[in-house]
């Protein structure tokens, strides 16, 4: 069974601005993890984490697809699973863009609810890092 999560956040910033944070390695850096992204498809990337004792703080990807600056995914790997990460941006008007995170792939419910938590507190830093 494979689970899905979905989460839209709003921005008061351009779609080019928010579309920039999530493709511009500096910057992911400021708002999820140190990184070597590069938006080109085919690319395969890490995010670093601290590591501790249940986790050695590697996410592995691939950038699967670039559409800038409308859609964006790439494969996540960590602690045994794979999952995919697509981003939609929509723009609103008015200064406003709705992101989309959908992120599939989960074999638990426990899994889903931590990735919850997790990009709920990213985006949350996403936020902070388009002022």
């Amino acid at each position: 069974m494979s689970l899905k999560l979905e989460l839209d956040f709003q921005y008061t910033a351009t779609i080019e601005k928010v579309w920039s944070a999530l493709t511009d390695a500096n910057k992911l850096a400021k708002w999820i993890l140190a990184n070597d992204f590069k938006p080109v498809v085919g690319h395969r990337f890490h995010f670093q984490a601290e590591p501790n004792e249940w986790w050695d703080g590697l996410i592995e990807g691939e950038v699967l697809t670039v559409e800038g600056p409308n859609l964006l995914s790439y494969t996540w790997a960590s602690a045994g699973e794979q999952h995919t990460v697509t981003w939609t941006l929509q723009d609103l008007g008015d200064g406003k863009v709705n992101l989309h995170l959908e992120q599939t792939g989960f074999s638990n419910p426990q899994g889903l609810e931590g990735a919850k938590y997790g990009w709920s507190a990213w985006c949350g830093q996403l936020e902070k890092a388009l002022d």
